[in-house]
């Protein structure tokens, strides 16, 4: 007997068959999303962290220490709470909205679990100084959820999903870094027993937090002034730009070894943190709503930048912070994609 042959019609009618069913309109949408991601959102944090980080190289005169305090005081004092006090003078508060700062914070707690596991039980973090593992909790419990989440929102869900950010950083982030966050540090990275500060004094000391306080009275009270609102609006645009500008001149460009622990502390940030986010919005919300899609956003963004603060006050490893910081940073460009394709995000 004969085996059949295979003719070259039929190779490519089944070629053509693989492709037709590859390119779905569903799978072309995801594409032509993630283009549109790449070169609305991407593209401008690629450059102004990579103008951060080639500032030193071409203008090495540049005092480096003293201009990212500058830049960075200029956030806190100044760009920072006008921004956040035009959202909050405008922004009702409801439940969908509070869902955010809810899922996010369960994604840190429960990241955060994980990585104490990991990094205090495990192999990982055998041999290991606790001045390492400590920091690397922190890092990878909380996100850069305003200065990355913020572009990524507006590009998801428009303008209005600045309010997402603002509420989830004053109502979840900094309350947890400056509770359970300092916790970690001194008692299980620095093991010290007194000389944590109360939360709520570190809060009040911060122009932040006073400003999202006044927006968020002026709203309920109903005395917000719209030509006030558009002029703090209008300063806090340059809170993103330069914040990332001084994230590329803090991250280690010439040591981003890719060290375990830390390969693994950034797989729990980006990876298993927005699943987290996510699994929980599918147990409390259904059907999940705009709020709950974004605070998976907020759960993708990489490690913030306070963690090197954080390593540098408690005198942690802030080696390891910033590799953190920079190794998130860089895997972010690639695993936002993977959770846009697996649906976590719409």
């Amino acid at each position: 007997m004969h085996s059949p042959r295979i003719s070259f019609h039929s190779i490519r009618a089944t070629l053509y068959t693989c492709f037709c069913s590859l390119f779905t309109p569903d799978f072309v949408t995801y594409l032509t999303q993630l283009f549109n991601l790449m070169v609305e959102v991407m593209l401008p944090l690629t450059l102004l962290v990579a103008v951060g980080g080639l500032w030193p190289r071409f203008f090495p005169d540049t005092p480096l220490d003293g201009a990212r305090s500058l830049l960075n005081r200029m956030v806190m004092y100044l760009f920072l709470p006008s921004i956040l006090f035009s959202v909050a003078s405008t922004t009702p508060i409801s439940a969908e909205l509070l869902s955010v700062p809810l899922l996010v914070g369960i994604g840190s707690l429960v990241s955060g679990a994980i990585l104490y596991v990991a990094l205090y039980m495990l192999p990982l973090g055998r041999g290991l100084p606790d001045t390492t593992r400590a920091i690397l909790v922190v890092g990878g419990m909380f996100g850069n959820t305003f200065n990355v989440g913020v572009p990524v929102l507006i590009f998801f869900f428009g303008m209005g999903a600045t309010r997402y950010a603002v509420f989830n950083d004053m109502l979840m982030t900094m309350p947890l870094v400056w509770s359970i966050g300092v916790w970690i540090c001194t008692r299980l990275g620095a093991h010290r027993r007194s000389g944590q500060p109360a939360v709520w004094r570190v809060m009040l000391s911060m122009p932040p937090i006073w400003a999202f306080i006044l927006g968020t009275a002026s709203q309920q009270l109903g005395l917000t002034y719209a030509p006030l609102t558009a002029a703090t609006w209008f300063i806090g645009q340059a809170t993103i730009p330069v914040t990332l500008f001084v994230l590329g001149m803090t991250i280690p460009w010439r040591n981003l070894t890719p060290r375990p622990e830390i390969l693994s502390a950034a797989a729990v940030k980006l990876v298993a943190a927005p699943v987290i986010v996510w699994s929980a919005a599918k147990l409390l919300y259904v059907p999940m709503s705009e709020a709950q899609y974004a605070a998976v956003v907020e759960g993708t963004t990489p490690a913030m930048v306070t963690t090197l603060l954080l390593a540098d006050r408690f005198r942690l490893d802030s080696g390891a912070a910033a590799l953190l910081i920079g190794w998130t940073t860089i895997l972010f460009w690639l695993t936002l994609p993977a959770i846009m394709a697996a649906g976590l995000i719409r």
